[in-house]
């Protein structure tokens, strides 16, 4: 028999957080109603009850769950080198920067060479 037929509930008070929970499984979904033996009325107020409440912010819409386990890769890590761009080995097509012998040189030894040149 159902929880709120029992009891002779004349409606399912959505303030009652301790209540509504039961009805919400671990991930915050509402349950079925099969699961929980409310019948078919009942469980129409019970949903509406767990959305007005979730609007009020007196239950979340869902609930984080954390796992022990890392994330997986799905998208992959973009800044597997640290977030420098890519170099490639040619360089870009069309450039004449690999048939002149051009050796890239960071910021640094750039700014080194610059003062050592100024005196």
């Amino acid at each position: 028999m159902c929880v709120f037929c029992a009891s002779h509930a004349t409606w399912v008070d959505y303030k009652d957080v301790g209540l509504l929970r039961r009805f919400i499984n671990d991930r915050g979904r509402i349950k079925a109603r099969g699961a929980m033996g409310t019948c078919s009325q009942h469980q129409r107020d019970v949903a509406v009850a767990i959305k007005t409440a979730r609007e009020l912010a007196l239950l979340p819409y869902t609930v984080r769950s954390s796992s022990s386990e890392p994330r997986g890769t799905r998208g992959g890590d973009r800044r597997a080198n640290g977030g420098a761009p890519a170099q490639t080995a040619g360089g870009a097509e069309g450039s004449d920067s690999a048939s002149e012998g051009f050796d890239p040189v960071d910021e640094d030894e750039q700014d080194d060479i610059e003062a050592d040149a100024a005196l």
